[in-house]
């Protein structure tokens, strides 16, 4: 969920589907439905509400690491200009290789998931990110291996 606003709306029911859509995005809407102990018509108008409100934004796929010999991954922590951080956000949410993007506290303020095909694009991205106005610093580390299965 990308903010709290949702939190008020979501019913017992959203919650454990969400949960359940997180274990397995691709199970059935009759699988749902069992695991849930709903009808599917429930599982379809909450799946249908969900997604029409924004709850939902995509459903994706998990790749095992070992599938994507190519992929640079990596994480980037940014320093913000306050006054500009609605504006940072929105721009960095545009970028298709940040694959997710947190506020945090501390010394820096966000922190965004980077995956990219190459070198040359994740040079790309970097090189965008910092040049977004109000992004004061950032400081970048590959991950090289999953040490924690």
């Amino acid at each position: 969920m990308q903010s709290d606003k949702f939190m008020n709306v979501l019913s017992s029911t959203d919650r454990r589907l969400i949960y359940a859509l997180k274990q397995d995005g691709r199970a059935s809407v009759t699988t749902l439905a069992g695991l849930l102990k709903v009808s599917r018509a429930t599982v379809q108008s909450h799946m249908e509400r969900l997604i029409d409100t924004g709850v939902i934004r995509r459903f994706t796929i998990e790749v095992d690491a070992s599938a994507e010999v190519e992929v640079i991954r990596a994480v980037m922590m940014i320093e913000l200009e306050g006054t500009l951080a609605r504006s940072v956000i929105g721009s960095l949410k545009r970028l298709t290789e940040i694959v997710s993007l947190h506020t945090t506290n501390g010394t820096w303020d966000l922190v965004a998931h980077i995956e990219t095909s190459d070198l040359p694009a994740f040079d790309l991205v970097l090189r965008k990110v910092r040049e977004i106005n109000g992004v004061l610093n950032s400081e970048t580390s590959l991950l090289l291996n999953k040490a924690v299965s």
